[in-house]
C-alpha cells in the first residue's frame, strides 16, 4: 500500500463537556489520521460527536468542554496544548478553515460580502486594502459568483442561500488553508445546488491542494465525493475505510442501517427504512458496545465487553463483535446488497456528481 503523509494525527482524543452538576463525555477515545490531499467524510447521526470532534482541530469547542485526554498533531504541535485565542492565531482560519452549514449564521449581516472576504486576507495574507479587494474579486469569480465586480458591496441577504454558501467557501479559502473542514455544507440547499457546491469544493481542491473533512448526517451527499468514510456513533469511530469499502462491503450493523436509512432508496409505496430506538446517553458511562440496544444483530457480548477495533484490510477497519472469528456470520440488510448499481441508478436519474 502506497505510504500517505499524514497531515493531522488524533490519538485517543476525549472530551468532556460540564453541563450544570453533570459530566457528558462526547468523544470517547477516537484515534484518527487525515491524509495530506484526501477528502475524508465523517458521518453519523445528530449527536454522535461529529462537530464536537472536528472543533478540537480549530479550538472552537464551546467554553463548557474541555480536552481531557489524547494527541492532536498538526505541524508538530500538539493542538490540545493551545488554550488561549492568541495560541490559535496562525492556525484556525489560516492552516485549518471551517465552512458551516448556514451562511447566514457565519456572515454578518451588516458588512458587505466584498468587506467580509477582504477582512481575512488583510488579516491572515498581510495585504493592503486595495490588494484585498483585487484577491477578494478573484475569489468571488472563483467560487461562481457571475459579475463579482459590481457584486463585491452587495449585503448577504442580496444573495440567494446558494451563492451565500459559495461565500462562506470564498471566505475560508480567502488563507490557502491546508485542512478545510465543512460542516453539513449543503444542509440547508436545495439537492441541485448541493450537487454544484460539492463539485465546487472538489474543484478547488484539486487547484489548491487542500485536505477537505466532510461532516454530514448523510452517507449519499458525500457518495462520490469522499476518498475515505468515518463512521461514527456515540462518540466513537466504529467504522472507517475507503468510500468503496463503506459503501459496498460495509462491516458495522450501524453503517449497514445508516446506508439501508438513504432516503435514495426508497420505493414508492413503501415505508423508508427508521433506526429503532434512540443513541445512548452519554452522561452515563456506556457498558459494551455502544449500539447494541438497537441492534439487530447483537449478541451477549456487546452488552457486556466493549469491541475492538477489528483489522478487514489495510484500510478498512471497524469496531464490532460481529468480526470475531468465534461470531455467528450475518449477512447486511437486503435492501443495501447491491447498493453499488442502485446508486449509479439514482445519480444517473437525478444528474447527481459523480466526482
Amino acid at each position: 500500500m502506497e505510504e500517505r503523509e499524514v497531515i493531522l494525527s488524533a490519538k485517543d482524543v476525549e472530551v468532556k463537556f460540564r453541563v450544570r452538576d453533570r459530566i457528558l463525555t462526547a468523544i470517547r477515545g477516537i484515534s484518527l489520521d487525515i491524509y495530506k490531499g484526501e477528502t475524508i467524510a465523517i458521518v453519523g447521526e445528530s449527536g454522535s460527536g461529529k462537530s464536537v470532534f472536528t472543533k478540537t482541530f480549530t479550538g472552537m469547542l464551546e467554553v463548557n468542554g474541555d480536552i481531557t485526554n489524547g494527541t492532536i498533531m498538526f505541524e508538530g504541535k500538539d493542538l490540545t496544548k493551545l488554550k488561549k485565542d492568541k495560541d490559535w492565531e496562525g492556525i484556525r482560519g489560516k492552516r485549518i478553515s471551517t465552512v458551516f452549514q448556514d451562511p447566514m449564521t457565519s456572515l454578518n449581516p451588516v458588512r458587505t460580502i466584498g468587506y467580509q472576504i477582504s477582512e481575512v486576507i488583510v488579516k491572515h495574507q498581510k495585504k493592503s486594502k486595495a490588494e484585498a479587494k483585487q484577491m477578494a474579486i478573484e475569489l468571488m469569480k472563483q467560487v461562481g459568483i457571475v459579475n463579482a465586480e459590481n457584486r463585491y458591496d452587495d449585503y448577504p441577504f442580496q444573495y440567494s442561500g446558494g451563492m451565500r454558501q459559495r461565500i462562506v467557501i470564498a471566505i475560508a479559502l480567502a488563507c490557502r488553508p491546508d485542512i478545510l473542514i465543512c460542516d453539513e455544507p449543503t444542509t440547508a440547499l436545495d439537492v441541485t445546488i448541493q450537487a454544484q457546491i460539492l463539485k465546487l469544493i472538489k474543484d478547488l481542491q484539486k487547484e489548491y491542494g487542500f485536505t477537505t473533512v466532510y461532516i454530514t448526517h448523510d452517507l449519499g451527499v458525500v457518495a462520490n465525493v469522499a476518498d475515505r468514510v468515518a463512521v461514527m456513533y456515540a462518540g466513537q469511530i466504529v467504522e472507517i475505510g475507503t468510500a468503496e469499502e463503506v459503501f459496498y462491503k460495509p462491516a458495522h450493523p450501524y453503517t449497514w442501517a445508516l446506508l439501508s436509512s438513504l432516503p435514495q432508496l426508497g420505493v414508492k409505496g413503501e415505508d423508508l427504512y427508521a433506526i429503532t430506538g434512540t443513541p445512548p446517553s452519554l452522561y452515563d458511562k456506556v457498558i459494551g458496545d455502544a449500539f447494541a440496544p438497537r441492534n439487530p444483530y447483537a449478541m451477549k457480548i456487546d452488552f457486556e465487553e466493549e469491541p475492538p477495533m477489528f483489522k478487514i484490510t489495510d484500510t478498512h477497519f471497524a469496531k464490532t463483535w460481529l468480526l470475531d472469528p468465534r461470531a455467528p456470520k450475518a449477512e447486511p440488510p437486503k435492501a443495501i446488497r447491491n447498493l453499488h448499481e442502485r446508486l449509479l441508478e439514482i445519480t444517473d436519474e437525478r444528474g447527481d456528481y459523480h466526482g
